[in-house]
């Protein structure tokens, strides 16, 4: 065991330890692992409510249904993340597949929401299996990375444009977000996209282009269940590319970070296997997939938490508290997400993606033997072909993957 250069005699690497008591766990609390749970809950939930309210008007989602999705998906982050921070003694946050809202705000509106729910049932049963069987590390490493990024780049590039074309529409709102964003970027990067929601809601209610309750709003959630429908169309379109995503946008890159950050304990088969298993029950509630996080986790997993490696956990523990409490209060995140101008959606949603975008696109070109290859992936999944019923991500999948196959032969063959 070594010591971290900073902190002498505290562990940067966590150390084999049994699962905390309540005792220890008080011992082990801190107000600064608390605040990292709730800054990660609130950069996650502002970069993504955008893509939320698209998704589900896109899907068609009823008001009731989108408020039990909601209420599922928290609850079921809020239950997974407490229990796999409490048995590993990490801070294992949990989040949603970002991309794959995106893939739903782009071609969910070709299938009823029984399909839809029959395809978020059949990813969060894939992913299960590939956890639970250990399939998952065999079939990541078979991903080249830069194609992976290449997609996700692809998939959200979109509404990153979206968001800046919003400019023309609602300038009095945008603009201030804009200038928000670039400002915060600058000065406190963490704080940008919540900064930019709260400038988005004042110059909203400003400008009177805020929408009104509905009247009889209730603020709690609640669960209604769908019986699924399953489609071949529906499983090529949504389940396949949401699944691939799931895997390399959220949970490698998540595990990467715990790994990072010392937390060489925690396995990659029973994480990816139990956020799976926990999706499987909840997606006939209209949730979307649940991973482990990648973006936020890093709040809770470095040395802001806490200086002790050892009782960082605490700050896992402390987000699922604060998951849970938006799913208790799912109706008013809907309501409230309800009554922002579109405009303004979109722009918030392009600016919290920027990042994201930015870091896969740089990663998706940076090898030079990969790089035609996912340019092809990026530009024809961007492109929002759709060809024999087949959306764009399983087009790039499909364009990218050929080439790079192709590309390696031809190597092969030089090598000889």
């Amino acid at each position: 065991m070594t010591s971290s250069p900073a902190q002498p005699g505290l562990p940067d690497v966590m150390p084999d330890l049994p699962p905390p008591t309540l005792r220890d766990f008080r011992r082990d609390f801190s107000f600064s692992a608390a605040l990292a749970g709730l800054v990660a809950v609130v950069v996650s939930y502002s970069g993504n409510i955008g893509l939320f309210v698209s998704a589900f008007a896109a899907g068609h989602y009823s008001h009731a249904q989108a408020v039990s999705a909601m209420t599922a998906m928290y609850l079921g982050m809020a239950l997974v993340g407490a229990v796999l921070s409490w048995r590993y003694r990490a801070p294992v946050v949990t989040g949603w597949i970002s991309a794959g809202l995106a893939i739903l705000v782009q071609d969910s509106g070709r299938f009823t929401v029984p399909e839809i729910v029959g395809a978020l049932l059949a990813s969060a049963a894939l992913l299960a299996v590939l956890g639970v069987t250990g399939l998952y590390d065999r079939l990541t490493r078979r991903i080249p990375p830069p194609l992976s990024a290449a997609l996700l780049a692809g998939v959200l590039l979109p509404f990153v444009l979206r968001g800046a074309a919003a400019t023309a529409t609602l300038p009095g709102v945008v603009v201030p977000m804009l200038l928000t964003y670039v400002a915060l970027r600058t000065l406190t990067p963490r704080a940008a996209v919540p900064g930019v929601l709260l400038v988005g809601v004042l110059a909203s209610a400003l400008t009177g282009t805020l929408h009104p309750l509905p009247a009889g709003s209730r603020v709690w959630g609640s669960l209604h269940a769908v019986v699924p429908a399953f489609s071949a169309l529906s499983w090529l379109s949504l389940t396949l590319p949401v699944t691939v995503l799931a895997l390399a946008s959220q949970h490698l890159p998540g595990m990467e970070i715990l790994r990072l950050s010392g937390y060489r304990n925690v396995p990659a088969s029973p994480v990816v296997g139990g956020t799976g298993l926990m999706a499987l029950p909840l997606a006939v509630f209209g949730s979307i997939g649940i991973t482990v996080a990648a973006i936020t986790a890093a709040i809770c997993t470095g040395p802001e938490a806490h200086a002790d490696v050892r009782r960082r956990y605490v700050a896992g523990v402390m987000c699922a508290v604060w998951y849970a409490l938006l799913g208790v209060f799912g109706g008013a995140v809907i309501v409230g997400a309800g009554a922002l101008p579109l405009p303004m959606i979109q722009a918030l949603a392009g600016l919290a993606l920027l990042g994201t975008v930015v870091s896969a696109v740089v990663a998706a070109l940076a090898e030079a033997r990969w790089r035609e290859s996912a340019a092809l992936t990026l530009v024809v999944t961007a492109s929002g072909l759709s060809l024999w019923g087949l959306s764009s991500p399983l087009w790039g999948l499909l364009v990218g993957g050929l080439s790079a196959v192709l590309m390696r032969r031809r190597e092969n063959r030089a090598s000889r």
